[in-house]
């Protein structure tokens, strides 16, 4: 099993920053990628990014690409999302998972996930 905590959500104005981060224990393994979804209310969870820890690389949503920036700390074991010039849109639950997804941007794809943190960005 794999546990996934997540912090750092929080109120901030339209165009504020905040540093998310995901903090894993268990069995991680380090060919599972990791991937921040977001749930606003009344929508689906949706891809926002993923950190590809075998090949990398990361990968960004459109909507969030040149704002968010993903990065890690192996000796924690985490990995954060810092963002940055925060719209009211990016209001949602933040939630991070892991596993083995076939699919990269599918939240159906993924086995494990941390509780979500909620970010609200006032206009």
């Amino acid at each position: 099993q794999v546990q996934l905590a997540e912090s750092g959500g929080g109120l901030v104005q339209a165009g504020g920053s905040l540093r998310l981060s995901c903090a894993a224990s268990g069995r991680t393994h380090s060919s599972f990628p990791t991937a921040w979804f977001r749930q606003a209310p009344g929508k689906e969870r949706e891809f926002v990014a993923a950190m590809i820890w075998s090949r990398g690389n990361n990968i960004y949503a459109d909507s969030v690409k040149e704002r968010f920036t993903l990065s890690r700390d192996n000796a924690e074991n985490t990995v954060y999302l810092q963002m940055n010039n925060l719209k009211p849109e990016d209001t949602a639950v933040y939630y991070c998972a892991t596993g083995v997804p076939a699919r990269l941007k599918f939240a159906s794809d993924y086995n494990y996930w941390g509780q979500g943190t909620q970010v609200t960005v006032s206009s």
